[in-house]
């Protein structure tokens, strides 16, 4: 990387909320939870996995293991290789934004959406009942997911597409999980911040916290440190690398509300572990503790405000607390956090590689949450 991001990397190891390095022993603590991913990489589960696990401060494991494709003579992945978040980009980026302008007294979250983005009104009165807290708990009433770009080639006409989608349920009554949701809401954090979702994030959140190496877009530099994730012949036509895998994302200019950031594990781990310390330096507790408390309603939900709480079954595995929150993304990639045992385990893989077709990794990731929690609780 560049030798500003190597500095920036320095000031983030010395700042209170890095977790201090303490993975000498990793190989042998948590040799049964890297062994599950040699095996699933084995089975073509997926080619590349980077693993970052903090603990009580301390960053006891950084590991990564396989290859950027299955071809052996392609590049090995390292501890500093870029992934494509996918949908984890909703917390690190779209839900941070909304939990600072929040702490700022800029969000309300009980807003009605048409209040920011008029576009989104229309002939149904139901709209008009959708709030920017409905958007981030995913019970707005929209569809979970739509091929938007299949008909709209644009960033413009997508966006006008997402403002029109029909809901299809009564707001707050049922909660869907919705793409379509989160691009409405980043249109409207947006117009809060007075400023795209990029640039916010890079001031207020990424550089804060000295993850540099996350961003929306990473310049064409980083492409040889990013694993590709799928070789697009119905839609782009060439071997998505080093940029957004979501195609919605893509047509929007790849700083999209619900997916499009890019980074390594261990940055990931830098910003799960200043969560653990109540959201230190960019959050106060008292915000954070508002948007990973789960839903009450609608019934049933395991939806927070931007997060996801472990379900049962989860994919978090059996030992994260009821109360932890973390989010998973479609490229492979997951990142949960346990405040009760101050624990946080970012797994990033390429899965999606080649085709999109493998789901494996749901069989895979909850047993290598097992593993490591039992690793860690076998040490004392």
């Amino acid at each position: 990387m560049s030798e500003g991001s190597s500095s920036l990397n320095t000031a983030a190891k010395t700042s209170a909320h890095f977790p201090q390095p303490a993975y000498e022993q990793q190989d042998v603590v948590f040799l049964p939870a890297f062994e599950l991913l040699r095996q699933a990489i084995a089975q073509h589960v997926f080619p590349a996995a980077s693993v970052a696990v903090t603990h009580q401060g301390k960053l006891v494991a950084l590991k990564a293991i396989g290859r950027f494709t299955y071809d052996l003579k392609s590049p090995e992945v390292t501890t500093a290789s870029i992934f494509d978040l996918a949908s984890v980009s909703k917390v690190v980026a779209t839900t941070s934004v909304a939990m600072i302008l929040y702490q700022r007294g800029l969000l309300d979250l009980e807003m009605p959406v048409v209040s920011i983005v008029p576009e989104f009104s229309g002939q149904d009165e139901r709209r008009r009942e959708v709030t920017l807290h409905m958007l981030l708990a995913h019970s707005s009433g929209l569809p979970a997911y739509e091929k938007l770009f299949q008909r709209a080639p644009t960033k413009d006409r997508l966006l006008d597409a997402a403002f029109a989608m029909p809901l299809v349920a009564d707001p707050g009554v049922q909660a869907t999980y919705s793409d379509v949701g989160f691009i409405v809401l980043g249109v409207a954090l947006s117009r809060i911040a007075d400023e795209p979702l990029d640039r916010f994030c890079q001031r207020e959140v990424f550089g804060p916290l000295g993850m540099a190496n996350t961003a929306f877009n990473p310049p064409p530099a980083w492409r040889p440190s990013i694993p590709p994730t799928v070789d697009d012949d119905s839609f782009r036509h060439r071997i998505i690398q080093g940029e957004v895998y979501d195609e919605n994302a893509s047509v929007l200019g790849g700083v999209a509300p619900h997916a499009g950031v890019f980074a390594p594990a261990q940055d990931v781990a830098v910003f799960a572990n200043a969560m653990l310390k109540g959201g230190q330096p960019i959050l106060h507790s008292e915000t954070l503790a508002v948007f990973t408390r789960r839903e009450s309603s609608p019934a049933g939900t395991s939806r927070a405000l931007g997060w996801d709480t472990p379900s049962s079954p989860s994919q978090s595995g059996r030992y994260f607390s009821p109360h932890s929150f973390g989010h998973l993304g479609y490229t492979g990639t997951s990142l949960w956090i346990d405040a009760e045992r101050q624990l946080s385990v970012t797994l990033l893989t390429n899965r999606t590689w080649p085709d999109g077709s493998n789901n494996a990794i749901k069989e895979i990731r909850p047993k290598f949450h097992d593993a490591v929690i039992e690793a860690l609780e076998a040490r004392g």
